[in-house]
């Protein structure tokens, strides 16, 4: 997938392959929500897919109300897709779970677009890196609100996933003529297309410079007949444009007297007020959502050329204890319903909080939100950080009046979505928006819990049901950030270890099966800069700790016996290799050395380790040494490249299993009835095309599980099956969150 980066070319010719997606097979995508998302229809393997619900927990960078039609809205995300809001059903509809294993990296949604004039078009532009080793962009375009797709591959990359994803939409439709649509983006200008998103072309006249490292393009807003682009890559000197606007489609100009100085080098975004005629524009002095400590809000009268600044507070005060109060300045909504009336917010305030200002005056005066709100987040409870209470927000980019309503405004944080009703009660607005990007998950064979589950950024969570968001929320007793590793020991469940990146340590064990958590006494010292894996042996009285950098660094990995209260280094564990405990003999333990292809084991609890096999497929970043469940020395490794290979003598000899060739992460289940072998998940390649697969006899034949509406972009960091129901499987997505498979 690495690809050199493309020179700025004047014609993107792309293709317009159509992607159908029917009401049976797209319980993602389809309209009729109710049918398929609630009831659960089965898709096309005769599975039905959904998602195991935690609500949001990753960062939604766009909202946006449709002007026409009530109760219609699309959102955006910077690694997990897009959505439509679902007023009915008061619940998001993702649209973009049909982009497979080769398109992961269009999963980041840079920008959406919507027609006033025809309610049921909608455009996406998709990337998630503009890096050399990323993919291209593309553009999605649908006559039916998302539930079929055509799309145009570009020839240029965008980066839903970079500085600045939490801007303007960088995607317009033209207010003058329909088939007319612009694309902004960061490092190749301006784009034009002029058969509804078919093709693309650079844009004649645009006076900016693309640059190679740069931001290019923040925004494009309709102004009445005018189309205003912000521009990223001005140094907020006075004369140095960062706002454009164009009112025949070919020529540009810079906007005169714009805002200018450190305030308000970089323009955000921006929101046209049309009984007023005023546009309203928020600026940063970086384009966030980190890195920024300055920010204004100005306002241009467009019929008289007329800027007027209406910041509601300056950056660089002092807080009541004393902190700076840096931040900027993030998303700005105008309401349709009464002139006058725009809502802003602040961003990257993390001393006093992020807040949303609203003013009904034009921004001569303006209230503070967050002053009078109450949260409810019962539905969502890892949003109260470990048992403290929910914030504001962070990250506020995202931020939207619902034009038939007033009162009902929507904001965007880097967990979930806020909505009120009442400018004073807020609760989550993510029914149906799952974006984690999974790490661990774990299927105990015994207990309440059919899954606990290790995740980015927001930890490991126990989920007493898989259609609601775990009652404890995030594991806390400590809290962690991303979880690093997750392990149960096999013999004994009610004993589980977690690691992963904290402020009060970084691991953790629990007696009750995950429920509830002590901190290790005591961790090694280089456990606070790099955690990784952990593994517990069969009866929880070993633990095996590795260490990794998240630049790549390994480091020796350490030993306790005495549940964690002290360690000692193992010299002879590969550095950086992930612990993997044999699940019947507790003195067993293995790991692969991905750099020499060698299996190592310990025959003495982990105190040392011996070389046991050697030749084995070596440099590949996605190994996975994996034990069979109720079976000492019955080890799998998945490989990308070399397929999939086992050892029944505990790694002394591997075979390569023929049934495949390319397994990216494996996991067990309950056997089907009547076989005396676990069930097999994989993420891999039986012929073509790579898909979620299982197997009930050892490897020898494969079914594929999901189909072509169900993909999720990439999949390959860990699957699991549920050891108490037969064909239940679990699988780590990265940013749609953990999707649960069952024959129908």
């Amino acid at each position: 997938m690495r690809t050199s980066r493309p020179s700025r070319r004047a014609v993107l010719a792309g293709t317009a392959a159509t992607v159908a997606l029917s009401a049976v097979s797209t319980a993602a995508a389809g309209p009729a929500l109710a049918a398929t998302e609630a009831a659960g229809d089965a898709d096309a393997s005769g599975y039905r897919w959904r998602n195991v619900v935690i609500g949001g927990t990753g960062f939604v960078t766009g909202v946006l109300f449709h002007p026409s039609v009530r109760g219609l809205a699309y959102s955006r995300t910077d690694i997990g897709g897009a959505y439509r809001w679902d007023d009915r059903a008061a619940r998001w509809v993702p649209l973009t779970d049909h982009l497979g294993w080769d398109d992961w990296n269009l999963l980041g949604v840079e920008a959406i677009a919507v027609d006033p004039a025809h309610p049921n078009r909608v455009y996406l532009s998709l990337g998630t890196y503009a890096q050399a080793w990323a993919g291209n962009g593309a553009v999605l375009r649908s006559e039916d609100r998302g539930a079929t797709w055509k799309r145009t591959d570009l020839d240029v990359k965008l980066g839903a996933n970079e500085d600045g994803r939490g801007a303007g939409e960088r995607l317009l439709v033209d207010p003058r003529d329909s088939d007319t649509l612009w694309l902004g983006t960061r490092h190749d200008g301006l784009l034009k297309s002029t058969d509804r998103g078919a093709t693309w072309a650079a844009a004649t006249g645009f006076p900016a410079k693309a640059s190679a490292t740069g931001q290019g393009v923040m925004f494009l807003v309709a102004a009445g007949r005018t189309v205003y682009a912000g521009w990223g890559d001005g140094d907020g000197t006075p004369g140095t444009a960062n706002l454009y606007r164009t009112t025949d489609g070919k020529a540009w100009e810079a906007v005169p007297g714009q805002p200018s100085g450190t305030s308000a080098k970089v323009p955000i975004r921006a929101a046209y007020d049309k009984v007023t005629r005023e546009l309203y524009v928020t600026y940063g002095n970086a384009p966030g959502p980190n890195g920024q400590s300055d920010g204004s809000v100005h306002k241009l009268r467009t019929a008289t050329g007329k800027w007027t600044a209406v910041t509601p507070v300056k950056p660089g005060g002092t807080t009541a204890d004393g902190s700076a109060d840096s931040f900027s300045y993030g998303g700005v909504a105008v309401d349709a319903c009464r002139p006058g009336t725009v809502v802003v917010s602040t961003n990257n305030r993390w001393a006093d909080i992020d807040t949303l200002f609203r003013s009904t005056d034009g921004g001569r005066t303006w209230t503070s939100l967050k002053d009078a709100a109450v949260f409810d987040v019962s539905e969502t409870p890892f949003l109260n950080w470990g048992g403290d209470k929910p914030k504001f927000g962070w990250w506020i980019q995202a931020l939207a009046v619902d034009p038939y309503d007033s009162r009902h405004i929507v904001y965007g944080t880097g967990a979930t979505l806020y909505g009120t009703r009442d400018l004073k009660r807020w609760a989550p607005q993510i029914r149906g928006l799952e974006e984690t990007a999974v790490r661990q998950l774990v299927s105990p064979p015994v207990g309440e819990a059919h899954l606990l589950s290790g995740l980015g950024d927001i930890g490991v969570m126990y989920h007493e049901r898989l259609t609601a968001s775990p009652s404890r929320g995030m594991a806390s007793n400590p809290v962690f950030g991303s979880a690093t590793g997750l392990a149960q020991a096999a013999a004994k469940p009610s004993y589980v270890v977690r690691s992963g990146w904290g402020d009060n340590g970084n691991g953790a064990y629990s007696n009750d099966g995950g429920q509830s958590w002590a901190p290790f006494k005591a961790q090694p010292d280089i456990a606070k800069s790099a955690p990784g894996p952990i593994a517990a042996n069969a009866d929880g009285s070993v633990l095996l700790w590795s260490f990794v950098h998240w630049d790549g660094t390994k480091y020796a990995a350490h030993r306790s016996t005495d549940n964690g209260a002290t360690w000692s280094e193992i010299s002879s564990f590969p550095k950086g290799a992930t612990p993997v405990a044999d699940p019947a003999d507790p003195t067993l333990f293995y790991a692969y050395d991905t750099d020499t292809g060698t299996l190592l084991a310990s025959t003495d609890s982990g105190l040392s380790f011996t070389e046991r096999a050697d030749g084995l497929p070596t440099g590949d970043s996605q190994f996975k040494l994996v034990a069979a469940p109720g079976r000492s020395g019955d080890l799998w490794v998945s490989t990308k490249t070399n397929g999939l290979h086992r050892s029944t003598d505990g790694g002394a000899t591997f075979s390569k299993v023929a049934s495949c060739w390319a397994s990216h992460t494996l996991g067990f289940g309950k056997a089907a009835e009547g076989a005396d072998y676990p069930a097999i998940y994989q993420v891999g390649a039986t012929e073509t095309i790579t898909a979620v697969y299982r197997s009930d006899d050892e490897a020898k034949t494969w079914t594929r599980i999901n189909d072509d509406a169900h993909q999720w972009g990439w999949t390959g960091e860990v699957i699991v099956g549920d050891p108490r129901v037969y064909g239940r499987v679990y699988l780590g997505t990265n940013g749609r969150g953990i999707q649960y498979g069952e024959p129908v």
